[in-house]
């Protein structure tokens, strides 16, 4: 039986419905009284219906937001992050102005959008937030990640006009805002894979004891990097290749099938 079990958010632990289903949570609640850990690893942000997800998983351990941009104690509260370069943040911005592409700024358990569209108010819907245009000086504490929220077909361009940054650029993609890229930037050395290792290292596992079940491109290094790397099979073929195993859809609760599978190694 692994001890930790490393989770997705969009695709994985949430598919079309808009939630996790009630039989993922039966088989999350039978992992947690097995003595697994389920930490929550997304590229979303430590606020709104997603915090709560991660409470729920395990109230008293560690989960990784902003792929790996901050990881969070549900029962200290503490927060770990990783603060991303004032001029990566201030070329993004200049980037996504001059193209007129949306883009949001975060915290570890905040975020910012100067835009109010049609795609803004469909992403803090899926975020279960208000959505509230501000500018990034009004956050709290530092800009862990910036994000640029687009339509499919300018995903790559994103990608040109960010690769000579010091920053990981990565995307991700959600069943539940369709024909949408999430393309994130955070600090270089940041991803999911390095937070899960640090996460290992508290509980005194290696990432080898570790299952990582994901979907999209932001999940492949970690599902290369841990020892039962496990896509579902709406993933990426990226995701898949990295992976060790496949489970079913996200919509006919492949996570199930995961946590059913790590009892067995």
């Amino acid at each position: 039986m692994l001890p930790l079990i490393c989770i997705d958010v969009d695709g994985t632990l949430v598919g079309s419905s808009h939630v996790p289903t009630e039989a993922v949570w039966a088989a999350a609640a039978q992992a947690t009284v097995r003595g697994q850990h389920l930490a929550l690893s997304t590229a979303r942000g430590a606020f709104g219906p997603t915090l709560d997800y991660a409470r729920r998983l395990d109230p008293n351990g560690w989960h990784i937001f902003h792929n790996g941009g901050a990881l969070l104690h549900t029962g200290s509260g503490e927060i770990r992050g990783s603060s991303i370069a004032d001029e990566v943040v201030n070329a993004a911005s200049d980037i996504a102005d001059a193209h007129g592409w949306l883009i949001e700024f975060y915290s570890a358990d905040d975020y910012t959008v100067e835009t109010e569209n049609e795609i803004a108010a469909d992403h803090a819907a899926l975020m279960g937030v208000p959505l509230v245009s501000r500018t990034r000086d009004t956050l709290q504490s530092e800009i862990v990640r910036v994000q640029f929220v687009v339509p499919t077909e300018m995903a790559s361009k994103v990608y040109a006009e960010m690769e000579t940054q010091d920053a990981v650029v990565v995307g991700a993609t959600s069943p539940v805002q369709p024909g949408i890229v999430f393309v994130s930037c955070t600090r270089r050395g940041v991803s999911k894979g390095v937070a899960i290792s640090r996460i290992a290292k508290e509980m005194g596992i290696t990432s080898a004891d570790v299952m990582m079940v994901g979907d999209g491109d932001n999940d492949v290094e970690a599902l290369g990097s841990v020892g039962h790397g496990v896509a579902m099979a709406n993933a990426v073929p990226a995701a898949k290749e990295a992976a060790s195993y496949e489970v079913a859809h996200v919509d006919n609760d492949g996570l199930v099938e995961a946590l059913e599978l790590s009892t067995t190694l």
